[in-house]
């Protein structure tokens, strides 16, 4: 799993909108930004996370003359040690991590559904940004100008399009 820092803000929007819109929260009026901004924190948490684990390992890797053949090694072991999930099952961590700031949210009133409603949302909205880098996604806008974002034929023709780059980029 890829977060790019530049596009957390659209995740969390993207996430409030659509637990918004499938009545799964509800937030006070005036307060969609603060939610906003609890969704991202979560995310800007877990990348700060990954970012103090890479620079311990390099630390280690250095203090005791480690090759660098042994830093996932020891990524994975500081990971562990400190119970953050890294690799296949992070985006089950993070989405985990963000259930748990939703419900400690004071910018969200209510959550409505169970859990597993909102794995599947957050997820939904989450997978459309993971792995897209800020050029992509604004060359794909750049494509939509003629749909309106937000609406179901942007979103369908946004991850078509994304998909049809990525797919591109890797063969390239």
């Amino acid at each position: 799993m890829k977060i790019y820092r530049k596009v957390i803000p659209k995740i969390a929007k993207d996430v409030v909108r659509s637990l918004l819109a499938n009545r799964a929260i509800e937030v006070e009026d005036g307060h969609r930004d603060e939610a906003e901004l609890d969704v991202a924190g979560v995310l800007v948490g877990y990348l700060n996370d990954l970012d103090r684990i890479a620079t311990d390992a390099k630390e280690t890797m250095v203090r005791h003359n480690l090759p660098v053949e042994m830093t996932p090694r020891i990524k994975k072991t500081i990971a562990d040690t400190r119970k953050i999930i890294v690799g296949a099952e992070a985006l089950d961590f993070v989405i985990d991590r963000m259930i748990k700031g939703l419900f400690n949210s004071k910018n969200i009133e209510e959550v409505f559904v169970e859990d597993h409603e909102i794995r599947a949302l957050v997820s939904e909205s989450m997978k459309k940004y993971l792995g897209v880098d800020e050029e992509l996604d604004r060359e794909v806008r750049g494509r939509l100008k003629n749909l309106r974002e937000g609406t179901s034929e942007w979103e369908v023709e946004y991850n078509r399009l994304i998909e049809q780059m990525r797919q591109r980029h890797q063969q390239a």
